[in-house]
């Protein structure tokens, strides 16, 4: 199991077996794991997620973006649900936009 965590500071959990099904149905996550706890940690924009959830993005090149969908089940507890890679986002939900330095 791996931990990350959010701009919440809120720790989220990738359990072995959301990474087992995050990779059964999208094997090309394989490559992203990393990035998918570097996205939870330091995300381009959090955007607001269906029912509760919370979805981290982070920008890759050639204008992709890896979405990580967890949510926060409390101040001390959250777990990651899925991750993908998609073309657009949806950025008139985003909650929590990166500081920009």
């Amino acid at each position: 199991m791996e931990i990350a965590h959010s701009v919440n500071g809120v720790p989220i959990r990738l359990t072995e077996e959301r990474w087992a099904h995050i990779i059964e149905n999208k094997p090309y996550m394989r490559a992203y794991c990393e990035k998918m706890l570097a996205a939870v940690e330091n995300p381009t924009w959090v955007l607001r997620g269906h029912t509760g959830a919370m979805i981290v993005v982070l920008s890759l090149p050639k204008r992709q973006y890896l979405n990580v969908v967890y949510r926060e089940v409390s101040r001390h507890d959250g777990f990651i649900i899925t991750s993908f890679v998609s073309r657009t986002i949806n950025r008139s939900n985003t909650i929590w936009p990166k500081e920009r330095r």
